[in-house]
Order: structure tokens, then C-alpha cells, then sequence
């Protein structure tokens, strides 16, 4: 099935972000397939909607997929302002892009921040989401987590050579779980960039994480969102060693939505990287019951 790569602009400013005040900028997704209820895959912090490759494709057959790349990260553009990288902007970028593709209802998947993202949107517009995907993100996420990610996320963009890009890679998102040099192989494909003079540097804006770092670490409590949800069929997928969605969190999750479906996801951390085809039938196998 074929990937298309799309963008649209965002106003300076759009309706879904008044009272603020927010420069234009373009925002890119790919699409996959052509007709069919609508998969929506949202990226973690530091990452782009590439991630999603091998599950949309295998998705594309009976599904419309978008895959967007979330401001400063992939093709989208990198923004003026540190301070706009806030989940206020990822928000509204993500209802105005759905909305100028008149597209009124997803099943969401979402990966770390994705799924943040997911749960902000539910309680603005609860009919958004037909079902949603959680993948190793719940309503508690530990200051522990936060330290760890913000230890290595901006600080090393760039590389004297594309060796040295992946030999980074391959330490610091070990916890993706991935298996396969094939998989590997697709990740660095679409994670490193070449600069003019040899050297790489990873595909995001390194100052997507300084709101982050200006803000006290501490845990971060997300279960105010949980109400809207309740009526909206999850599965919440965990990385059965992951520091962000423990497991006692990922279990009084289940114990208090009246449908959701929990798997956890033998060695990988936060957070799965969705290409194995185990993890992919999970996801797949599900959405297909929620159809």
C-alpha cells in the first residue's frame, strides 16, 4: 500500500488554541490507504510519525491511516518559540489537522506523549475517539522516568558519522524492544539526518524538550483525565520492564475502566517500537473487534 506524504499549514491563531497565540507553521503527516474508519498514530517525545511504518502498512488494506509528525520533529517545522513545544500546541495541531481532513472519529494509537495527547483531546471532544490504543503510557508517569528520558533526549544531536548515530541509538532506545537489524535498519533510516559536511544529527529540534527542563521533575498525575475515557474501549499495552507505565499503575488502570484490555509486552522498556509482527497483531487483532 502506498505512503503519501502530506502537510498543512497551521494559522497563527487556529480555533482550537485561542486565547493563544502561536506562530504559523507547517505541520506534516503521511497517509496511508484511501478509505475505511480512520487510524490516527501519534509518536512519543523525541520521536516522528515513521514509527508507525510497518503498522500502518499493515493496517492501510482496511484502514485510512495518518501518521503526523508533531511540531519540530520529522518534516514538520521546527518552531520559534521553545516555549510553544506544549502539549496546548500539540493539541490543537492534531484537532485542526483532523479537521481540515473533515475526519470526525479515529481509533487512536498513541505512543508515550501520543498518548497524552489522546487523553487531553477525549475530554475536549469526547466523540473524537472510537477506541484507543495506549502504548506504554498511563495516568501516572514517575519522576524517575522523566530524569532517565531527559538524561539523553536533546543533549547528543550531533555525530561525527552515521556509525556513531546508530551506535547511539542503538543504547539510548534499547527499550524499544526492537529485534530485528531489518528494524534497525528503518530506524535510523528515519531518525538520522547527514548535515552538508558528513556529520548526522537526529531528526528533531533538540529545544522540543526545554519546557521540559525548565519545569521541576516530578510525578506527573494524568487520572483527572481518566473519567472521559471511560466510555471509549482501550487496550493498554505496557513494556513488561518499563520505568513509565509501572505495573501497578497499568493495573488499577484496568480495575477502574469498565473496558480495556491490558497486554504486557515481554523485553522491552518504554516503549515498544511496534514493528514486530507480535506486537503489531496485538494491535491489529484488536481494532479489527472494535471496527
Amino acid at each position: 500500500m502506498e505512503q503519501r506524504r502530506h502537510s498543512v499549514v497551521i494559522p497563527e491563531r487556529p480555533e482550537t488554541l485561542k486565547p493563544v497565540t502561536l506562530q504559523a507553521h507547517s505541520l506534516s503527516y503521511q497517509s496511508w490507504g484511501n478509505s475505511g474508519q480512520v487510524v490516527l498514530c501519534m509518536h512519543g517525545l523525541t520521536r516522528l510519525g515513521h514509527d508507525f511504518d510497518y503498522l500502518a502498512t499493515s493496517l492501510a488494506g482496511k484502514y485510512r491511516v495518518i501518521c503526523p509528525d508533531m511540531p519540530g520533529r520529522g518534516d514538520s517545522q521546527w518552531l520559534n518559540n521553545p516555549a510553544d513545544y506544549n502539549y496546548a500546541t500539540y493539541v490543537a495541531d492534531t484537532l485542526y489537522l483532523l479537521d481540515s481532513l473533515n475526519i470526525k472519529q479515529v481509533h487512536w494509537v498513541g505512543t508515550s506523549m501520543g498518548g497524552i495527547i489522546a487523553m487531553m483531546v477525549a475530554g475536549l471532544r469526547p466523540a473524537l475517539l472510537k477506541s484507543l490504543v495506549l502504548n506504554d503510557v498511563g495516568c501516572l508517569i514517575p519522576a524517575a522516568s522523566l530524569e532517565r528520558i531527559l538524561s539523553y533526549a536533546g543533549m547528543q544531536m550531533q555525530f561525527v558519522n552515521r556509525a556513531q548515530a546508530e551506535a547511539h541509538l542503538r543504547v539510548i532506545c534499547k527499550p524499544f524492544g526492537i529485534k530485528e537489524e531489518a528494524h534497525w535498519q528503518h530506524f535510523f533510516h528515519t531518525t538520522i539526518r547527514q548535515n552538508v559536511d558528513g556529520t548526522c544529527r537526529l531528526h528533531y529540534d533538540p529545544n522540543i524538550i526545554t519546557p521540559l527542563k525548565s519545569a521541576e521533575i516530578k510525578d506527573v498525575n494524568l487520572w483527572p483525565f481518566w473519567e472521559a475515557l471511560k466510555a471509549v474501549p482501550i487496550m493498554l499495552l505496557r513494556g513488561a520492564e518499563s520505568d513509565l507505565l509501572l505495573k501497578e499503575t497499568a493495573l488499577q488502570m484496568q480495575a477502574t475502566h469498565p473496558n480495556l484490555t491490558l497486554h504486557e509486552i515481554p523485553g522491552a522498556g518504554h516503549a515498544p517500537a511496534l514493528m514486530s509482527r507480535d506486537e503489531i497483531a496485538l494491535v491489529t487483532d484488536w481494532l479489527e473487534k472494535q471496527a
